[in-house]
């Protein structure tokens, strides 16, 4: 398949883009050269690859989520620029 006037401006209305008509022949030639290389790609013989799901054969690495007090309010609180006995205080954000 080959990328013409035509179909760049298909392309560009489906993409609610605006090209302007010094750029056609550069995007023309781009979108061609990603069709020609998509079809090399399809020339690779790929029968007995089976379909990858993940590109790592790891499987949950994550922790066990176990509820604790890790660290004590006191602590949390201690570096806090603004805080009282209990929360910490940050700027009113919204009005």
């Amino acid at each position: 398949m080959k990328v013409d006037h035509e179909t760049l401006e298909k392309i560009a209305h489906l993409a609610r883009l605006e090209v302007r008509p010094e750029e056609e022949a550069d995007l023309i030639n781009s979108l061609n050269g990603v069709l020609t290389w998509m079809e090399q790609l399809n020339e690779i013989d790929t029968s007995g690859v089976e379909p990858l799901t993940h590109i790592s054969l790891e499987t949950n690495v994550l922790r066990d989520d176990i509820v604790g007090n890790h660290l004590s309010r006191e602590k949390a609180l201690a570096n806090a620029p603004q805080h009282d006995e209990q929360f910490f205080e940050v700027p009113k954000v919204l009005e």
